[in-house]
């Protein structure tokens, strides 16, 4: 699980920055293109608005070398054809945009379809890898114990409760919540000199960045959420912000008790039984109290 969250991570950071380069090459051909294209966030990785726009399009001049009404035609017969909206009023937005437009870069330049569609073919294949990563964190995740009371939490999808499994791991490596909190480097380290004694700290930042990045995008989406039940996290925050802390730090503060509520109930699920690996490659390495340092378990009786 912490080797694909790690694979994960890196093609999302991958992923932005591929973002990054179309939308370069995008102001050079289809400038200010960018937003109209774009409808609800799809659950599909795979399949992106303006990624397959771009890939049928992908310079103005495609688009201004037909009449409006062919062009609405024909983009609302792609809609479909891809299973999105097929609305002729954007299509009208479009081609008044393209026909307003000026590209940089020529369409019949040899470099310039090349140069974009690569760009679309690099998306769409990180954007397969990622899909195929979080199918496999999902089949490995749903076979864990834990994973019930994880997914039960307020503001943990799918999706983040498979990457706060990967990067957390075995609660049982931790001696205390104050351990999984100093993993995620959210803790306020001493700042002492002398008699001197420092109240403003800011936090350790040691410890794994990624689950900070994780839980920190599980407070926003407590956020969004507002649970009415299991919602202490989310008071907790509300009540920070009402302090007069500022967003980050109040959600960074809310992390801190979600921490120490996700230590406590799924430490709470070994407190009965061993678990033990179902898989062979699982890792085998045992605590001090004979306890497996695994995640893909059975339940043995401890009788």
């Amino acid at each position: 699980m912490e080797i694909l969250g790690r694979q994960y991570a890196h093609y999302m950071t991958m992923k932005g920055e591929s973002k990054l380069a179309l939308a370069t090459l995008l102001d050079r051909v289809m400038p200010r293109i960018k937003n109209l294209p774009s409808g609800k966030r799809s659950e599909e990785p795979t399949k992106d608005k303006l990624i397959n726009f771009v890939e049928r399009y992908w310079h103005y001049n495609n688009i201004t070398k037909m009449s409006e009404h062919r062009f609405r035609e024909d983009y609302c017969k792609w809609a479909k054809r891809k299973g999105y909206h097929a609305n002729e009023a954007k299509a009208r937005a479009i081609y008044a945009m393209a026909k307003a437009g000026i590209p940089t870069l020529r369409s019949n330049a040899p470099s310039t379809k090349m140069l974009v569609l690569e760009a679309v073919r690099v998306l769409k294949e990180i954007n397969q890898t990622l899909e195929t990563i979080l199918t496999q964190m999902q089949k490995i995740a749903r076979l864990l114990p834990k994973y019930d009371t994880v997914r039960s939490m307020s503001g943990v999808g799918e999706i983040l409760a498979c990457k706060l499994i990967a990067e957390i791991g075995d609660v049982r490596w931790f001696h205390s919540e104050s351990a999984l909190i100093a993993y995620a480097g959210i803790d306020a380290p001493p700042y002492q000199s002398g008699n001197f004694t420092g109240r403003r700290r800011k936090i350790s930042k040691r410890g794994s960045s990624l689950l900070r990045k994780v839980g920190f995008e599980t407070m926003r989406c407590l956020k969004i959420v507002k649970p009415e039940q299991d919602n202490t996290v989310y008071l907790y925050m509300l009540k920070k912000e009402s302090e007069g802390k500022a967003k980050k730090v109040a959600k960074i503060a809310a992390l801190n008790k979600f921490l120490r509520i996700y230590y406590a109930r799924v430490k709470s699920i070994y407190k009965n039984g061993i678990f033990l690996d179902s898989e062979a490659e699982a890792n085998t390495t045992t605590a001090a109290g004979g306890l497996p340092f695994t995640d893909d378990k059975k339940v043995v009786s401890l009788v």
